[in-house]
């Protein structure tokens, strides 16, 4: 019974993985698609002299989301970058010990990088707060959610919500990939993205 609550743990990891890879890929292409249009609208309105100030910002905190969400994508993929000077000298065996080392400090960081988003948004305190950023900030002297970004005028907590985004969907990826190299799941080829053998850096 307990083996096979854990594979269907390890199931539930790479299809919540897989799922998740699928929805970042369309993420992906409306930020580019968004960002795009930014930029053209931008540069015919500057020519037109009549330029949309809030527009720069906005392509700005896009490029923010596409780089996290990219970098979240890339790590399910193995697109991340490795240093093979030292590992391609090793036997076959330490080569899989070294891979599964690399990705379990992905996961580590990942993990890191929850706890690290927790203390700084600090949900707890805010809802002691009574979801009041006033009182929050009066009582930690975090102004998070007091501040608002310069042109749009949004809550800047909203847009730094890629921040746990990021680390929460790395994490997953993580735990997929660790679980492949263990050879505890069989691999899993990524849907929808049109890889070479040449593509992976990792």
């Amino acid at each position: 019974m307990p083996a096979t609550r854990a594979l269907s743990l390890r199931r539930t990891i790479v299809l919540m993985s897989s799922a998740l890879l699928a929805f970042e890929r369309l993420a992906l292409m409306g930020l580019m698609y968004l960002l795009t249009g930014l930029i053209l609208v931008n540069v015919v309105t500057r020519y037109s002299h009549f330029p949309i100030y809030w527009i720069d910002e906005s392509a700005v905190y896009c490029v923010v989301w596409l780089t996290f969400i990219g970098a979240s994508a890339m790590t399910r993929l193995r697109l991340d970058f490795a240093v093979t000077m030292l590992t391609e000298r090793l036997s076959p065996q330490h080569q899989k010990v070294a891979k599964v080392t690399s990705t379990g400090l992905v996961v580590v960081f990942g993990l890191a990088l929850i706890v690290t988003c927790v203390l700084w948004m600090d949900p707890v305190g805010l809802a002691r707060a009574g979801f009041d950023g006033r009182k929050l900030a009066a009582a930690t002297f975090n102004f998070l959610y007091t501040e608002h970004t310069q042109t749009l005028n949004w809550p800047t907590w909203v847009l730094y919500l890629t921040l746990p985004i990021f680390a929460l969907s790395m994490t997953i990826h993580g735990l997929a990939n660790l679980l492949e190299d263990l050879e505890l799941v069989p691999r899993t080829p990524p849907k929808g993205f049109q890889l070479s053998e040449l593509d992976g850096v990792n």
